[in-house]
């Protein structure tokens, strides 16, 4: 029987790991923390559930697909629940908007804004409807390895002028502002910056549309348990708490791995679900392609970091739905000083995820269970002391969702933590302290991301943000999907 190790055991790491066991690939997954999950790790405080993300769930084919190629049954060892609205968008001047798929509703909600937009909304949705056929069914799932798999997807790309901005091409089809920025900051849950991100990313909203958004029972943390259920269910084996310090190599192929306790792991290939930058610098440090990788990595842009405060407080709150967008004053120019100025303005937005009113299991009985987080640039822009900014930036944030939603916030707070984008860096030995790798703009999408199998090493192999499709689960479950095939067919050769 063929063996692999896959490093890290994200969503990324885990769908691969599932599709190469399943394929009769003896698979052992190598998970440096205590838990699995990679940015989906949870902690449980004071009697509440706090997920470290992500908390939106599209596109729930791409993982129940993981189940029926055993002949087992997603729905048996995880709940996924729908969320309605999707998210509710709110302004700083108290405008609100609700934000969903059911036609009615998202109508009078852009009449509400501009009457004029809604025959422009349904070109944009024919527009979305569009690239997600050429950019997420035909091509997300697919491995570019060479250039002239790029030139052949370039003819669609052109037609949808993929050169063109997200913000740009809605704005070509809605004049209302508000409603531009409801239709194009969902770059942002993948590190996009909706100013500069390709218009290929349009899709997400049809994706939306037509698949709805998600929340599994009990928290993310409950999906990635249900899939090292059906992992471990199939023969994988997964191992935690043992960090991979080396990637083994003989020539131009892997052998195997060592850990940080002196395990080592030989195997037929190996597949990394870790950082890009750390994989090629840290754990192939040793071999000329590792430092050579890294040299191109180092020159690349990396997406932006997340400030996140975690709090748990008295009272339920049905009136705030599950997922909020507190836009604040600016939105290019707020846009501007994270992804090119890199400096920590006084103004921001927030995402605020509030589960507890579609799970109130994920905190005691009449409390509630909240994240508030503000994007902020990565510390190569921001080389900010988030031992000494982080308790004013966490207060700052917690004064704006008191101001514009919970007035006596403080008060209420029975447990609260913050983590930064040191915190990224350390737990996740994230490059820049990025919260979404290699920053999605054209010039280093699909054929220009790390390419899923190694150029050098020929068994070494690349899952999740880092590599092609991107980020958010769709991208790294679909990135899980071409690497699978790549290795399954290498290794069976």
């Amino acid at each position: 029987m063929k063996s692999a190790v896959v490093i890290g055991s994200g969503f990324g790491g885990l769908a691969l790991a599932i599709r190469l066991q399943a394929a009769g690939i003896q698979t052992t997954i190598i998970e440096a923390r205590d838990k699995p999950g990679g940015r989906a790790y949870y902690w449980e405080r004071d009697g509440f559930i706090f997920d470290g993300g992500p908390t939106v769930i599209t596109d729930p084919p791409c993982l129940t697909q993981l189940w029926t190629l055993t002949g087992h049954d997603m729905a048996q060892d995880v709940e996924l629940m729908p969320v309605m609205p999707f998210y509710r968008l709110n302004w700083a001047d108290g405008t609100n908007f609700d934000y969903s798929n059911d036609d009615a509703k998202l109508r009078s909600e852009i009449e509400k804004l501009n009457p004029e937009d809604v025959a422009g909304y349904a070109k944009f949705l024919e527009y979305s409807a569009g690239v997600h056929d050429e950019g997420y069914v035909k091509l997300g799932t697919k491995a570019f390895l060479d250039f002239a798999s790029m030139i052949k997807a370039a003819p669609a790309l052109a037609k949808y002028q993929a050169w063109r901005s997200v913000y740009s091409m809605v704005s070509s089809f809605v004049k209302n502002e508000k409603l531009r920025e409801a239709l194009s900051f969902h770059t942002l849950l993948v590190g996009g910056n909706p100013m500069k991100t390709s218009a290929i990313y349009a899709l997400i909203h049809k994706l939306e549309k037509d698949g709805g958004v998600w929340f599994a029972k009990g928290g993310t943390n409950r999906l990635i348990a249900a899939m090292v259920k059906q992992f471990e269910r199939i023969g994988g084996t997964l191992i935690l708490g043992d960090p991979v310090e080396r990637i083994e190599t003989q020539g131009e192929r892997t052998t195997g791995v060592v850990t940080q306790s002196g395990h080592r792991i030989d195997c037929d290939a190996v597949a990394t679900n870790g950082d890009i930058m750390h994989s090629y610098r840290d754990l192939l440090g040793h071999h000329p392609r590792g430092e050579k990788a890294a040299a191109s990595l180092s020159r690349k842009k990396f997406s932006p970091s997340l400030f996140v405060v975690h709090f748990g407080i008295k009272g339920t709150w049905p009136g705030i739905p599950h997922h909020m967008i507190l836009f604040g004053p600016r939105y290019k120019g707020l846009l501007d000083d994270i992804y090119t100025h890199g400096v920590l303005p006084q103004d921001f937005s927030l995402y605020l995820h509030h589960p507890t009113v579609s799970d109130p299991s994920m905190a005691p009985e009449g409390c509630s269970t909240f994240y508030a987080l503000a994007p902020v640039a990565h510390q190569g822009k921001l080389p900010i002391d988030w031992e000494e900014m982080g308790p004013v930036f966490e207060k700052r944030i917690l004064d704006e969702v008191g101001r514009r939603l919970i007035p006596d916030i403080h008060e209420r707070i029975v447990t609260k933590f913050h983590y930064t984008p040191a915190d990224f860096g350390t737990d996740l030995n994230a490059h820049l302290g990025s919260a979404f790798s290699l920053e999605p703009v054209l010039t280093q999408s699909a054929w220009f991301r790390v390419h899923n199998r190694d150029d050098v090493l020929s068994n070494l192999y690349f899952v999740g943000a880092g590599t092609h499709p991107g980020a958010g689960i769709p991208g790294v479950v679909g990135s899980a999907k071409a690497t699978a095939e790549l290795m399954i067919e290498d290794l069976k050769r």
